[in-house]
């Protein structure tokens, strides 16, 4: 019982009695009645192939428009008001068409381009219209002021009376579809890197290899198994309790995430980044300004029955939204945030030998790096954040690539994203665990976080008021410094010795009480 629809970028998977749009092949909406069930409202980012050759797109999916077209036609059939606006600059979009649109193809977007351009051409021209109406209802009002016969007079009223009702009915119009062209307009997703690889997952390019495998001679465990052997971890009670795809940690392996965070968040403090805990429950809207997009069933965020809000799949979004619909003084930028949380994620259509055991799980705990910095300084602080990774990873003494992800691999908001893969020996394979995103201002867009430069130039009016230089929108980023399950997979598998025991890797074991290794119980 999925539907998908373009409202604000989000795709709800919906099982209770609820009224919920359903998309209709014209982009209007239908409201239709579902069953009475468990309601469980999934999100995703949009997916993506191919990279556009424009580097100077960087900008620009969106700032407000003021703007319409010729009465929208009637319909039974009604426009679903956004919840949210997202600052789309629709002329922009409209002027470099043909960039925008190879961009959608690239990253493999459902987004209608051509729609969204005739619902602006149409907002423009209805708008000239409601102008056109106000300068004549103005003028049948000024004239009124004067002596008028009184026939006269009642020929003006009944004048304006008509203007009236005619400008209510147009106003009426603009409003749905400056509402429509709004819900449309959100599906573009963002611009990408010139350098970004075009096309699927297997198109990315390697970007560095850190480490090399270890050799082993003896025969290889896989985490499930040494974790059943060390009495780290119980699949089978979490699966009764919960369900499939959850957990329980036990003895070492509870200390061993603990050193983990703890390791992680003083390692990246040290660089200058503010440490927080976020909530867990967001607004869905929160979601969807985070660039949650449509992306078929690959849908990841569970909701809450009966409110507008969502469990967490990445702190990225709260953390996002601690600064919504404000201008933050340039001079407080970067703002560098460490953030640990649990994450929450319905791993919808996966499965397989791939994805057992701790690799790919419900509810796990996590260490996000999000920066909110000034638009020409987003790709040096992506550099910053992939090297961050580097660097704990390595001290780890992990093998690991890191790639250049291709367009068809990014998510909506992402204008470039890197991923990390480690050797996991016992998966025999390279597992993600860790990305680092440069979303320039495509969240900021829609979140409305803006800053105001401190050294443009300002005017002063010939009243002798300055005024301030004009607002630009922060570029956001985000990068994972340690998603816990996946570590502890990674650290198990490399550091299993002959004998059953898990050495500890040293930068841990002050976070461990000292404890150098995990020892099978019978020892």
């Amino acid at each position: 019982m999925a539907f998908q629809c373009r409202l604000s970028g989000a795709t709800f998977q919906s099982l209770k009695l609820a009224t919920i749009p359903i998309a209709s092949s014209s982009s209007r909406f239908i409201f239709r009645t579902l069953p009475k069930t468990l309601n469980l409202a999934l999100f995703s980012r949009h997916s993506a192939p191919k990279a556009p050759p424009f580097s100077a797109l960087i900008r620009n999916l969106s700032a407000p428009a003021v703007a319409a077209a010729p009465a929208a036609e009637t319909s039974d059939i009604k426009v679903v008001k956004p919840q949210w606006n997202a600052a789309i600059d629709f002329k922009w979009i409209r002027d470099n068409k043909e960039a925008v649109a190879v961009n959608i193809k690239n990253r493999n977007s459902n987004a209608n381009l051509e729609l969204v351009l005739q619902l602006y051409d149409k907002m423009l021209n209805l708008q000239k219209e409601v102008e056109r109406l106000r300068g004549e209802r103005n003028n049948v009002a000024n004239k009124m002021k004067g002596k008028l016969e009184p026939s006269e007079r009642q020929k003006l009223i009944e004048e304006g009376k008509n203007l009236k009702e005619a400008l209510t009915t147009l106003e009426e119009d603009l409003a749905k579809l400056r509402d429509e062209l709004q819900i449309e307009a959100q599906c573009i997703p963002n611009l990408t890197h010139p350098d970004v690889p075009i096309g699927w997952e297997d198109s990315s390019k390697l970007r560095n290899m850190v480490g090399s495998p270890r050799k082993f001679d003896f025969p290889v465990k896989d985490h499930l198994q040494i974790g059943k052997e060390l009495d780290l971890f119980d699949f089978d009670a979490a699966a009764e309790v919960s369900g499939s795809k959850f957990y329980y940690l036990k003895n070492e392996a509870v200390m061993l995430e603990m050193a983990l965070v703890n390791w992680t968040l003083t390692e990246v403090v040290k660089r200058g980044f503010t440490p927080l805990t976020t909530p867990e429950i967001v607004r869905s809207s929160v979601i969807e300004k985070c660039g949650f997009q449509p992306r078929g069933e690959n849908t990841q965020v569970y909701s809450i029955e009966d409110s507008d809000q969502c469990l967490i799949g990445t702190a990225e979004i709260p953390v996002g939204g601690i600064h919504m619909d404000s201008i933050v003084a340039e001079s407080a930028l970067p703002l560098k945030y460490v953030a640990f949380s649990h994450c929450f994620r319905t791993e919808a259509g996966a499965a397989g030998t791939a994805t057992r055991g701790l690799y790919r799980v419900h509810q796990f705990s996590k260490v996000e790096m999000f920066i909110l910095c000034r638009q020409e300084e987003s790709d040096m602080y992506h550099e910053e954040l992939i090297k961050i990774e580097e660097d704990l990873f390595s001290s780890l003494g992990l093998h690991f690539k890191i790639l250049d992800m291709a367009t068809g691999d990014l998510g909506a908001p992402a204008y470039r994203k890197f991923d990390v893969e480690a050797w996991m020996p016992g998966l025999e394979r390279y597992g993600e665990i860790s990305s680092a995103s440069n979303c320039t201002d495509y969240q900021s867009r829609r979140l409305g976080i803006r800053y105001r430069p401190s050294e443009s130039p300002s005017t002063t009016s010939k009243k002798g008021k300055t005024n301030l230089a004009a607002t630009k929108f922060v570029h956001t980023l985000n990068a994972t410094a340690c998603a816990v399950p996946r570590m502890l997979v990674c650290l198990l598998e490399n550091f299993q010795q002959e004998d059953g025991s898990v050495i500890i890797p040293h930068p841990l074991r002050p976070f461990m009480g000292g404890v150098e290794a995990i020892y099978p119980k019978s020892r």
